[in-house]
């Protein structure tokens, strides 16, 4: 394409009647131009002022696709050159893949299964939910009790007995309406409300995925490190779980591991847990199009991409996806508060009726008053708002712990994952024993989970701090966090 057909291009394709925004249609048009090759490698743009001459539109406009193209890796700024598309085409993927035995059974002990006794070896379940600084875990002091009251007082003056018996299907209808329609607009998912399946939680709905999808011994890859719920619910359902290298762009499989193709891939590409990385668009890509040359599936865990403060909310993994190979994941735990226990998995429509009968029939679903409220809550506005005031709140949060990070050890020990998220992780040097820095915080009434702990390998594992901010109020994140650095300090 030469730079000066872009514009006719681009005119044919835009539609000023159809009520999208002009800049979110010129953002998806030059995407999926880049996708398709139609736009190569190494071309150039013209400049936003132009192009916003040659369509006729606001220069803003165009800068804004732009900078949304830039920010998630589709074109670059050369200095004194311009801006020209990047280069995230993947290495070559290999095509042959080959067998792979099943691991032997070994026999558990003191009368649990070897499931059983592995999963209750490897259990990553706290007792402590609250406090300093717990990971993964809201303000829910903030959650505006009145409003959703209100919206429960409304059902229970109706008494509807629809809402009050057991759950069949994917869930309220309503509901997976207004997530549907949040997930289109917020993260660009592409879904309509039947492939949208209401769950208790990323727990339950990995567990559906996998019974529905997999068979016993089935590989699945796993970020390493990686949220201990996920790697305990593969392993729990006699999965192979196996773990994959994360490095600056994301989850790294190399040369051998990708020579066997595993059935499901778990990521979790726009906030790396634990470590916060976000996926490289190039990695996107490649993910995508080893999952459709060998039919796995990609499990994109998208667990607090709401709360993003450095820069704009990247687009979801699904949304790239034109194969159907990515189930996405989600709930409330993070956004709303743990204890309502609603989550959701975007499905390809081919899966929509499987997943919905496998639903009802393994789990016997309800808490439909509570979808119910929660449809409310989402159609009136109220959850849009409740994010925005958190966002803020959060963000002002993780700065003061940065600050007291920086107060007690200056630059000597490094942050990382602080773009976004409810929690960052402190790095330690390779000698300290991160888990004895826990136990011994622990015992003043401080929480800190060790980041040695997420690794499934040992190898790799490396020592820091994973800290939660959201659920500590904001006069208290100094002074805890110096009580917690003195424990540190006596092993540096």
């Amino acid at each position: 394409m030469r730079v000066a057909s872009l514009s006719d291009f681009l005119l044919q394709r835009i539609d000023r009647s159809c009520g999208k925004p002009v800049n979110r249609q010129l953002y998806q048009v030059i995407r999926e131009a880049i996708l398709a090759h139609v736009m190569p490698v190494g071309l150039q743009l013209p400049s936003s002022r132009d192009l916003a001459r040659e369509l006729n539109i606001a220069r803003n406009t165009v800068t804004y696709a732009y900078e949304q193209l830039m920010a998630e890796g589709y074109l670059e700024t050369r200095t004194g050159a311009g801006t020209f598309v990047a280069d995230t085409v993947p290495d070559q993927i290999p095509e042959v893949a080959e067998s792979d035995s099943l691991r032997p059974r070994q026999a558990g002990s003191l009368g649990l299964s070897e499931r059983g006794a592995q999963l209750v070896k490897q259990a990553g379940a706290y007792r402590l939910q609250w406090g300093a600084f717990m990971p993964g875990v809201p303000d829910v002091t903030a959650f505006p009790n009145k409003v959703w009251s209100r919206l429960q007082n409304k059902y229970w003056r109706r008494s509807r007995s629809d809402l009050l018996t057991y759950g069949h299907g994917s869930g309220y209808l309503p509901l997976r309406e207004a997530i549907a329609e949040y997930l289109r607009v917020a993260r660009s998912v592409n879904c309509a409300a039947d492939q949208v399946i209401v769950t208790s939680g990323i727990h339950q709905s990995i567990d559906l995925a996998s019974r529905l999808l997999a068979d016993v011994g089935d590989r699945a890859w796993v970020e390493d490190p990686c949220y201990w719920g996920t790697r305990n619910v593969l392993t729990s359902l006699n999965l192979k779980t196996v773990p994959i290298a994360v490095d600056a762009e994301g989850i790294s499989p190399r040369d051998p591991d990708l020579r066997h193709p595993p059935r499901f891939i778990f990521v979790t590409p726009s906030h790396q847990y634990p470590l916060g990385q976000v996926m490289s668009l190039s990695r996107r890509r490649m993910l995508l199009e080893y999952a459709d040359m060998h039919n796995v599936w990609i499990m994109e865990d998208d667990y607090d991409s709401e709360f993003r403060y450095a820069s704009r909310p990247l687009a979801s993994l699904q949304g790239m996806d034109t194969h159907d190979r990515v189930l996405y994941f989600g709930s409330f735990s993070k956004t709303l508060f743990p204890g309502l226990r609603v989550g959701f998995v975007v499905v390809p429509p081919t899966l929509a009726g499987a997943f919905a009968t496998g639903l009802s029939d393994l789990y016997r679903c309800g808490q439909l008053l509570t979808q119910a409220v929660l449809a409310d809550f989402m159609a009136e506005g109220h959850f849009a708002s409740h994010i925005r005031r958190m966002r803020v709140l959060y963000a002002e949060r993780q700065q003061l712990l940065r600050e007291a990070i920086r107060r007690n050890f200056g630059d000597a020990l490094a942050i990382s994952g602080d773009d976004a998220g409810l929690h960052l992780a402190l790095l330690l040097p390779e000698h300290c024993d991160d888990a004895a820095i826990c136990r011994q915080a622990q015992e003043q009434g401080i929480i800190a989970r060790p980041l040695s702990g997420y690794y499934m390998k040992p190898s790799r594992a490396k020592p820091g701090l994973i800290l939660g901010y959201a659920c500590v109020p904001s006069e208290m994140i100094g002074p805890t966090f110096d009580r917690l650095a003195g424990i540190i300090r006596g092993h540096l």
